[in-house]
């Protein structure tokens, strides 16, 4: 790639004249040496995985193999149509799809990593809602797959997209960030505003530690994805209004990996510590060890 930074991706739109989504495309097919027309056609297949996880997560049984959780994808949007509910609208439906995604992936069925299993409803979530909202075709959201691409891409190499590494900041907070960045750029912002939407949304995530009860990607991931796709479509409309990220997103970006370094093991994916070690947390994996062994078929632990 021609770029390793967000303030070097801008400088780089600026100087080919193309948003983020499309200077990715170009920069993608480089690198893998395919036609740009087959790695869009690449893209598009996972839209429609995700589009399918939606659905599948607002319309069929999603109760999950440990029996924690399930369903609540679909009470989210029960409520937000039978009632006046303080968020509803498409912040409500972007929630509850974010929700449903992450439900299916609990539940074993087939999700795309964005950037994470663990963070996988949110891009998902928003984009699929503001799709439904403003009437835009398959090809334009792939379009936003590929500026969030280039989003993740950052991160990744200069931070970090595991909770193992850097806690749930590295993946629920990633995911957020390109979410926030490519809904930036879908709603016309430039690429300067969609990395300052980066930022923005970083800022909110930073030291967020990943707790996962039972070592399962079920609580609290699940109900983060629906946070976190709400966070994302703030973040987005406060860049578009002109909002700015003081500290540059580059720097934020450095700061993830700063305090992931400095989060302890056991706020790392371990089920060491957090919502984990609670008497109840701790409760849960007790009863999920004793189904284990009584051969009732218990859940893996996360991968």
């Amino acid at each position: 790639m021609n770029f390793q930074t967000l303030s070097q991706l801008a400088v780089l739109c600026g100087e080919r004249g193309l948003g983020i989504g499309a200077l990715m495309l170009e920069e993608q097919s480089a690198e893998s040496g395919r036609p740009r027309e087959q790695e869009f056609a690449t893209m598009k297949e996972y839209y429609g995985v995700m589009k399918e996880a939606v659905h599948r997560g607002m319309t069929q049984d999603t109760t999950s193999r440990s029996g924690l959780t399930g369903l609540d994808a679909q009470r989210v949007g029960a409520y937000n149509a039978a009632s006046e509910p303080l968020l509803g609208g498409p912040a409500g439906q972007a929630m509850a799809y974010a929700l449903a995604v992450s439900e299916v992936n609990a539940s074993m069925g087939r999700i795309i990593a964005t950037p994470t299993a663990g963070s996988c409803g949110i891009i998902p979530g928003v984009f699929l809602s503001c799709q439904e909202r403003f009437g835009w075709d398959d090809d334009y959201m792939v379009s936003g797959l590929f500026a969030a691409g280039a989003i993740g891409y950052v991160i990744a190499n200069n931070s970090f997209v595991s909770g193992a590494e850097g806690g749930c900041q590295a993946e629920v907070g990633s995911a957020i960030g390109m979410a926030a960045g490519a809904l930036t750029e879908l709603r016309g912002g430039t690429p300067a505003q969609a990395v300052h939407a980066v930022g923005l949304a970083l800022k909110n995530t930073l030291g967020l530690i990943c707790d996962p009860v039972g070592g399962l990607v079920e609580i609290p991931c699940i109900v983060r994805n629906g946070f976190g796709a709400v966070t994302a479509l703030a973040a987005a409309d406060m860049a578009l209004a002109g909002v700015r990220s003081v500290i540059p997103s580059d720097e934020v970006i450095k700061v993830m990996l700063e305090v992931g370094s400095a989060m302890p093991e056991k706020h790392r994916e371990t089920a060491g510590g957090g919502l984990a070690q609670t008497p109840t947390g701790r409760q849960i994996m007790k009863d999920l060890r004793n189904k284990k062994s009584q051969g009732a078929g218990g859940p893996a632990d996360k991968g």
